[in-house]
């Protein structure tokens, strides 16, 4: 008994190991739960990566005073739109590289690694140009008031107009964890988020060499850092020895393929602007109670990130192990991992989320000394994070489908949920019931305890096990 307890320790920390450095793999072959290690592991550190960079963010520019943090939770409320974009173009990329993963026609997936690249692009620029040029205007109409929008709008301005590093960062990611390499995928973000921690603090307040630039230092910061990311994405594509590689004979715009990416992309925008929009409306409602209202809610919803994108991380394991599956011919092997990534997801999660309910005071107060801003934070960090079970286990499901191909299904889920009943509901409790902002976090609880419900009766009907990409 204690050899065989041995072997698994070492099994263990070989895996381990292996999933950070990053190994080879046939996700379609080896065991299931194997696979979802080496898969789950780095794509959970990489959003751990993110989440230590969206809390040290706020840590930085919340010593600039609540109206430098509400800036950024309205700015980030527009900038969402971006990464749902991006996140949608992400989810049609997931699908068609894992499945030509799967297929093993790595050429293939190659090819299309390129033409995703190439439409990050072609949807990102414009977005750039109208977003810098009309940063303050886009404050004004998300609720700021006049001196933010004038005197802040500088951070406003460098985010939206840096959204094509953002877009091609999620693009190339997605290339990296579809084909199997999430560990690759890990360390390029580390690097893009280590420099931006780095950079946050010497451009906001001035240290060393660095120009002093206030908000608009972290913009730069996040600009810069995630930049040097993309340019190494970029040399690793060319240069390394992964399955996906980039030659010239890739680099050829392919019109078939960028309209299937586009086809298939158009349900992941859909149910992520769905899901984006319904947050700004989300803030605007809580920014009828004034700015301290809406910076507790931003440092809260920061919290929260900081806890879900690890979620976020084990629901793309689920992607790419359904979609690599699926290419290979196994359909109940795909159906299996997810249901096996949806309960390691929803058991962490539900730890995560006990600990913030029960002790939500020091997270808030660990960004900022407000005692007003901390009053507002602490309900709303407390009701939200009373659904994470329900959040990890919706998200996982919902990454399933979509890793199938079936982008539609999701959106129209998301359609009903958040433009039907979310925002409506979030209404009705904060205005006309008269529960001010706590309406609106019980109204998120509701709605997407709603979304993994109705997930879960989609998943198990199984429709999405015959979708072809």
């Amino acid at each position: 008994m204690s050899t065989i307890k041995t072997n698994s320790i070492r099994e263990f920390f070989r895996d381990l190991l292996a999933s950070i450095k990053g190994s080879d793999q046939d996700f379609t072959e080896i065991p299931l739960r194997r696979a979802i290690m080496l898969l789950s592991v780095p794509m959970v550190l990489e959003m751990l990566m993110e989440s230590v960079f969206a809390v040290v963010d706020i840590f930085f520019v919340s010593r600039l005073g609540a109206e430098a943090v509400a800036t950024v939770g309205l700015t980030e409320s527009v900038v969402t739109i971006i990464y749902a974009i991006g996140m949608g173009l992400a989810t049609a990329t997931t699908s068609l590289v894992s499945r030509r993963i799967g297929e093993k026609d790595p050429e293939q997936a190659s090819r299309t690694a390129f033409q995703a690249i190439v439409a990050g692009i072609l949807v990102s620029a414009p977005l750039a140009i109208a977003g810098s040029l009309f940063a303050g205007e886009i404050l004004s109409l998300m609720g700021a008031s006049p001196a933010m929008a004038r005197d802040l709008s500088g951070y406003t301005s460098i985010m939206l107009g840096s959204n094509t590093v953002i877009m091609l960062l999620f693009i190339i990611n997605s290339v990296f964890r579809s084909s199997g390499d999430a560990a690759t995928a890990m360390k390029v973000l580390w690097l893009g988020n280590i420099l931006n921690i780095i950079l946050d603090p010497c451009l906001i307040f001035g240290w060393g060499p660095f120009p002093e630039l206030g908000i608009k230092g972290a913009a730069v910061a996040t600009a810069t850092g995630r930049g040097v990311a993309v340019v190494w994405q970029f040399i690793i594509l060319f240069r390394g020895h992964k399955r996906v590689k980039l030659r010239l004979r890739h680099i050829v715009p392919d019109p078939v393929i960028i309209a299937k990416l586009f086809r298939l992309s158009l349900g992941g925008i859909g149910q992520n602007l769905i899901g984006t929009t319904s947050w700004i409306f989300m803030m605007r409602i809580v920014s009828e109670f004034g700015s301290a209202a809406v910076a507790g809610y931003t440092i809260a919803i920061r919290v929260v990130i900081f806890a879900l994108l690890p979620s976020s991380g084990i629901s793309n394991a689920s992607s790419t192990l359904v979609g690599q599956n699926l290419g290979a011919g196994k359909p109940e092997r795909a159906e299996k991992a997810a249901w096996n990534v949806g309960w390691v997801n929803s058991v962490l999660m539900g730890l995560i989320g006990l600990i913030l309910v029960l002790w939500p005071e020091p997270f808030i107060r660990f960004f900022i000394d407000d005692q007003a801003v901390i009053s507002e934070g602490i309900p709303a960090l407390r009701i939200i994070s009373a659904g994470f079970i329900s959040y990890a286990l919706g998200m996982v499901l919902i990454g399933a489908i979509n890793g199938a191909g079936d982008t539609f299904t999701p959106t129209k889920i998301f359609l009903f949920v958040f433009w039907m009943v979310e925002i409506p509901l979030a209404w009705l409790l904060a205005l006309p019931l008269g529960l001010d902002q706590l309406g609106v976090y019980y109204a998120i609880v509701f709605s997407e305890t709603l979304l993994t419900f109705t997930a879960w009766l989609v998943f198990r009907r199984g429709k999405w096990k015959l979708r072809k990409v």
